[in-house]
């Protein structure tokens, strides 16, 4: 049965709010297909503003793969601001696709991707607004699947009484799969209902959906076990992993925006993974292993990239980009092929040790020079060794003597607080470094007019990493040791001016601590938070710790634990973990072993060049890390004059 757009009745709304603009769809290269022809049908949201969610690579990818397969259709939705939320609630106008303006309650699946565990509210607020009952067991046939996605969903714990089902790793077959089971089930008549369609899908193996888990507590509010409560479901629940990028070169037509969103560029993602070994990074970990696309298969991609968006930038997405085994060539290739466009390249995630000057050079040959960002993470070479960040003081200088007396200005230089074992003094170190950064980058410029900012982030423990047991910093010792840091480079009247300074307070990293470590009882306090008006929690000015503190208050005792437990509490060996059921590829004794060199300040190498180190992904999921270099070369579509 044909759905109607809502639009008639959300254009009236429109005028009375800020950046109408972000609701009404019709973005180049977006797809609205026909409703009828199709017979599976996705949402997809982001849950966040338009301007943080439609860039996002990962919705982005699904939303073509989707769309690209014969009757099946997806659309985009986004958290709608509050202003818009209050005026739909009193016209009952429900949650939207920006595509269609279809009702999100009509389609088949609410596909969530969960970068951060700061979208959990938005994720209620849009359930609500669709007209789907919060809590999975009060769905009934009609209501949409909401299924989740994205680095989040690897501990989908604390959400999993408003999930359906999860997916752990790469979505772009998975998608596809999934879509063929409900395609089935719908044939068939659905049959058993929704429990029988959650029961194909979680007999794949591949697909978790909570409620057939259920979770045993110890009296001292541990977990005893999390145990299938019915035959045929799986007791591990296993990643998806997409091996060959050249396969899959999406996006093909990126979207772009009507409105201003936070990057402005055309991405191409040149390799998925990381190895560097870096213990806090769940991103590291949790995409392992190294899959790199190759030269040629970047250079298509951006090539049709191009001409489908007008865009003049383009960022190399991946980790660590200067790790690809041919940056050197892609970059210089890039830059040969475009310099009479003036198209501008970019890397995102730069390391110290993977920098130089020819790189950067043809980097910011056709583009503007900006500052230069690096992320040593900690302040003290000690601390580097806890975190097997393998980069050191030496090498920062000289990196940035290089840049600096090539002309670059600015250096942005990130670092974390409250990592494991982390002293005050580790902390003020970070001031030593700056000062260090500044006297050599006027020594190498034959200038003062030099720059570096400081920006320093919380440190928050997470799951599938060695830091899973690690006790996280309280938001207390947090502020009152970055507030010993800013008193110490104010204090400096030769350098102090010269150095930025920006820092998070402690209290939004209890919250996410709280998120990404909890089990199902921390379902009890997002709840609480968002019945009383929590939304936006990854925003400043909507975030409130207090709200969290309060409900947790109300909530936790009940099942005898608290905000510390979750948060600032060390974890034993022996401790099941909320997410032990769901199978990453990382081996848990590894991660163990990994935590106690980060304890005895052992560093371990990039496998990506030495032998393995039986972190347990490969051999498992019948894998390999896949690293070039191929040979081949990025020749100019034109002649280069």
């Amino acid at each position: 049965m044909s759905v109607e757009s809502v639009f008639p009745r959300l254009e009236a709304l429109l005028p009375h709010v800020q950046k109408p603009i972000q609701y009404v769809g019709g973005e180049l290269n977006s797809t609205v297909k026909d409703w009828d022809s199709c017979d599976v049908r996705w949402a997809l949201m982001y849950p966040d503003a338009y301007e943080v969610g439609l860039p996002n690579q990962g919705v982005m990818i699904l939303y073509e793969v989707l769309n690209e397969r014969e009757g099946v259709l997806a659309e985009r939705t986004y958290s709608v601001w509050p202003d818009l939320e209050k005026l739909m609630r009193e016209h009952d106008v429900p949650q939207f696709t920006v595509d269609g303006h279809r009702p999100v309650g009509a389609f088949d699946v609410l596909g969530v991707s969960f970068a951060t565990e700061l979208g959990y509210t938005n994720l209620l607020t849009a359930l609500d607004l669709s007209g789907v009952p919060l809590e999975a067991k009060d769905r009934g046939d009609d209501h949409p699947i909401v299924m989740a996605g994205g680095h989040a969903a690897f501990n989908p714990e604390p959400v999993a009484d408003f999930l359906d089902c999860a997916v752990v790793g790469d979505g772009e077959q998975a998608v596809l799969e999934v879509s063929e089971i409900i395609r089935g089930w719908k044939a068939e008549g659905r049959p058993g209902g929704r429990d029988e369609l959650l029961m194909r899908l979680a007999k794949t193996g591949e697909v978790y959906v909570p409620k057939f888990y259920d979770v045993e507590y110890l009296a001292d509010g541990r977990i005893s076990r999390v145990v299938p409560n019915r035959p045929g479901v799986p007791w591990r629940v296993a990643k998806r992993t997409v091996m060959d990028l050249d396969e899959w070169p999406y996006p093909k037509q990126p979207l772009v925006p009507l409105a201003e969103t936070v990057h402005e560029r055309m991405s191409v993602e040149i390799f998925r993974g990381c190895t560097r070994g870096c213990r806090f990074c769940q991103a590291g970990m949790i995409t392992r292993p190294v899959r790199e696309r190759s030269i040629t298969g970047i250079g298509d991609m951006v090539e049709k990239g191009l001409k489908n968006t007008g865009f003049e930038e383009v960022g190399l997405l991946s980790l660590s980009s200067a790790d690809h085994s041919e940056i050197g060539d892609v970059a210089k290739g890039l830059a040969d092929r475009y310099e009479d466009d003036k198209i501008g390249l970019s890397l995102p995630s730069t390391r110290v040790d993977a920098f130089n000057i020819d790189l950067a050079n043809e980097l910011t040959r056709n583009g503007r020079r900006s500052g230069l960002t690096f992320a040593p993470e900690g302040g003290s070479e000690r601390i580097r060794k806890v975190i097997n960040k393998m980069v050191s003081e030496e090498d920062l200088i000289r990196t940035v003597a290089t840049a600096y007396g090539n002309g670059w200005r600015q250096v942005k230089l990130y670092f974390m607080c409250g990592l494991p074992t982390e002293t005050d003094e580790d902390v003020l170190q970070i001031g030593d470094m700056a000062v260090n950064v500044i006297a050599k980058g006027r020594e190498v410029a034959k200038s003062n007019d030099i720059r570096c900012t400081v920006s320093i982030g919380g440190f928050v423990p997470k799951p599938h990493t060695p830091f899973q047991w690690a006790p996280q910093l309280s938001a207390q010792e947090t502020d009152e040791r970055l507030g010993k840091l800013r008193d110490k480079i104010r204090a400096d009247k030769k350098y102090g001016r010269s150095i930025g300074f920006r820092y998070h307070d402690g209290k939004p990293g209890i919250v996410e601590g709280l998120l990404s470590r909890g089990d199902r009882r921390v379902g009890a306090v997002i709840r609480e938070v968002y019945d009383r008006g929590g939304r936006f929690d990854g925003w400043r000015e909507y975030f409130s710790y207090q709200l969290w503190m309060d409900s947790a208050a109300r909530t936790l005792p009940a099942s005898g634990v608290d905000v510390d437990w979750y948060t600032t509490r060390e974890r034993t060996y022996e401790e099941v973990l909320p997410w032990d059921h769901l199978d990453s590829g990382l081996d848990k004794d590894w991660l163990w072993e990994d935590w106690q060199d980060a304890l005895d300040e052992t560093e371990v190498e990039d496998c990506r060049w030495t032998p393995c180190f039986d972190c347990g992904v490969c051999p498992q999921m019948q894998t390999d890390i896949q690293i070039g270099p191929t040979g081949k070369k990025l020749l100019p579509l034109t002649v280069v004059k």
